[in-house]
């Protein structure tokens, strides 16, 4: 059962190599780490060479293209089983790729999302209140879409792993969505193929340019767009999966029902 971890990376020398090193030691030889680099204007690529292990594969966009475009193209290039999305500047827990592995053929899921545990940029625990997932909450599928779209932060890409087979109902991720978190957690509801995790999998680090934030200060006009969105997502994954029905496959290895 082997992994593809699927790394986007944007101006992230300062942290790429810690987390690197904390994904490799869980790593079997067999694995890869797909890395898609968005045009980084520092040393974020020569520090990742730097590592010299045949495993990292890089890819570079040939133009900036967002954190969403990069990280559907890793999950489209990765060519193992198991699918871990990762962020440049965490890291990892030791046993994370086993547990999450083991939950998902437990299960039967398509994808897997877990909880994690702030901590600052000097790697100090951080006391952060957000929502989490909640494995008694796996199977609340449709009080889960209307948590998304209550914008609710209970899922987050950088804590999630999935199964190669659900590829074809995330990606091509279309180019409306704002976040690759949100559509991963959307799809996986709206097909009936996930199952969360009450452990934390990583340490989330806080600094000053991160992407994701922990607290909401979007405008009004941007909080309508992300209903917008919300809706012509669920237009397309509720298409995907009445495809993948009519062609008499499922995203489940075993009947799960919204």
């Amino acid at each position: 059962m082997s992994v593809s971890v699927c790394i986007a990376t944007y101006n992230g020398e300062k942290y790429i190599q810690r987390q690197l090193t904390s994904i490799l030691e869980q790593l079997n030889d067999d694995d890869e780490v797909i890395v898609v680099d968005d045009c980084s204007t520092d040393r974020t690529v020569a520090t990742i060479r730097q590592i010299r292990d045949r495993r990292i594969v890089i890819h570079s966009n040939d133009r900036n293209r967002g954190e969403v475009f990069s990280f559907g193209r890793a999950l489209t290039l990765a060519k193992n089983e198991f699918l871990f999305l990762s962020d440049q500047d965490d890291i990892w827990v030791p046993g994370r790729v086993s547990l999450m592995q083991r939950r998902l053929v437990e299960s039967g899921a398509g994808v897997v999302a877990s909880n994690f545990r702030w901590i600052t940029a000097a790697e100090d625990p951080l006391d952060v209140q957000f929502d989490g997932v909640a494995a008694r909450h796996s199977k609340r599928r449709l009080a889960n879409i209307v948590d998304i779209f209550a914008g609710k932060t209970n899922y987050f890409g950088c804590a999630m792993a999935l199964r190669r087979e659900f590829v074809p109902m995330i990606a091509p991720i279309p180019s409306f969505v704002e976040s690759h978190d949100l559509w991963i957690a959307l799809a996986s509801n709206v097909a009936g193929s996930n199952v969360h995790l009450d452990e934390s999998t990583l340490l989330k680090r806080k600094h000053d340019k991160n992407v994701t934030s922990t607290v909401s200060t979007r405008s009004l006009y941007r909080k309508l767009r992300s209903r917008v969105v919300f809706a012509m997502s669920l237009v397309v994954l509720f298409y995907r999966r009445s495809q993948r029905s009519a062609a008499g496959r499922s995203f489940n290895h075993r009947d799960v029902q919204i």
